[in-house]
């Protein structure tokens, strides 16, 4: 399926309209469901739920752009409950964890391998790891605090093994900075990878920041605040490399085309044929909004849109266990460390991350703690405990 941007007009936006049955619909199943069924979930509640903010502040921002705001915004706010309710009760905020994660990993790794632009490939990647050693460390957790295998809801689609260890991932803020791309030449795709991934780093951020204290265990009270301040990194290293020289309204143009795309690769790949349904209507309903939006491009900046978007969409994300690559990575990469906007053997970096780790780990840090001793193998800790007493 081809998906033209320019031609496809999708639901018009006084047609999209919801009940609180389509809202508040029956979830996944937390076993039986495949778990991209879930990442697709994950992933699609982070774009939405980017999108919801930008639309608030740019309707701060501009007064002539407020009533259409308003009306995209309300139906991307429904959007984003329907896929976010469809997150199924009996996953623990821990199991839940465990799955941000894989997104994180998968998603983003699939993202690095198909990036046009090299430097850029190497941010993705760079990421990749540390996120891979947030698993590692949840997983530990999850064990420890649960008695359950985070392999259960990872399916055996992605490694639970240490990355970059996350004590080494503090950095000082100006090392956490990227070069941007060039809005005028940058590949289309270029763009909508950076979205996406700052998109779904966000929303892991936000994540880890309100469960983080809902926990009495005071290990996973402290690991949550580790690894959100890491998060809170992600967040300012993929919004670093969007060009800050994007109009307001094209930056608005970009983001609507970029939903359009990760819905159609979500509906392209997706397994479980009620979920498809969704990602098929809301891939038409984002269609109306870039139409919308278009017509406001072309109203306010007189600009043509094709200047800044493709014909036609890239080929879909690619769902599926990115393991081999993760692996090469983590054999290549894991000693690279940051300078500035560059990346450096760990020799070479700067003194000033050095210091920034140096006092904030000078009282102990928890993913040292809860991994300590930690090996991942089938099973929990709970059961080989009962196995070497019998």
């Amino acid at each position: 399926m081809t998906v033209n941007l320019f031609d496809t007009r999708g639901t018009p936006l006084e047609r999209q309209r919801f009940t609180w049955k389509e809202i508040s619909q029956q979830p996944i199943s937390k076993l039986d469901d495949d778990a991209f069924t879930r990442v697709r979930i994950i992933l699609m509640n982070g774009i939405e739920q980017q999108a919801n903010r930008f639309q608030h502040l740019a309707s701060q921002m501009s007064a002539e752009l407020r009533k259409p705001l308003a009306l995209v915004r309300r139906t991307e706010h429904h959007q984003q409950t329907t896929i976010n309710w469809l997150l199924s009760g009996d996953h623990s905020p821990i199991e839940t964890t465990i799955a941000y994660e894989q997104v994180a990993i998968e998603v983003t790794a699939a993202v690095a391998q198909n990036e046009p632009d090299p430097y850029l490939a190497q941010v993705y990647r760079f990421g990749l790891l540390e996120d891979f050693d947030h698993m590692y460390r949840y997983s530990a957790l999850l064990d420890r605090v649960e008695g359950k295998d985070a392999n259960n809801i990872l399916q055996s689609y992605t490694d639970v093994i240490p990355g970059r260890p996350t004590i080494d991932e503090h950095r000082h803020p100006h090392d956490d900075l990227r070069n941007h791309y060039d809005r005028a030449s940058a590949d289309p795709l270029t763009k909508m990878h950076a979205y996406t991934i700052m998109s779904a780093e966000y929303q892991t951020r936000d994540y880890y920041m309100n469960i983080g204290p809902t926990f009495a265990d005071p290990v996973a009270r402290a690991l949550y605040a580790e690894i959100a301040s890491i998060e809170e990194q992600h967040v300012t290293q993929y919004g670093s490399i969007i060009d800050p020289h994007e109009t307001l309204l094209e930056k608005w143009l970009l983001m609507e085309a970029n939903e359009v795309y990760n819905y159609y690769s979500c509906m392209e790949s997706e397994t479980n044929p009620r979920i498809k349904a969704i990602w098929e209507r809301f891939l038409d309903y984002e269609l109306g909004h870039l139409q919308l939006v278009t017509e406001l491009f072309k109203q306010y900046e007189r600009r043509d849109p094709a200047e800044i978007l493709p014909q036609t969409l890239p080929d879909p994300i690619p769902f599926e266990s990115q393991r081999e690559f993760v692996r090469e990575t983590l054999t290549r990469e894991v000693n690279l460390r940051a300078s500035g906007a560059d990346f450096v053997d760990i020799e070479e970096e700067p003194e000033a991350s050095l210091e920034y780790r140096r006092h904030l780990h000078s009282e102990g840090a928890p993913s040292e703690a809860i991994a300590a001793g930690y090996l991942w193998q089938p099973g929990t800790e709970l059961n080989r405990d009962a196995i070497r007493a019998a």
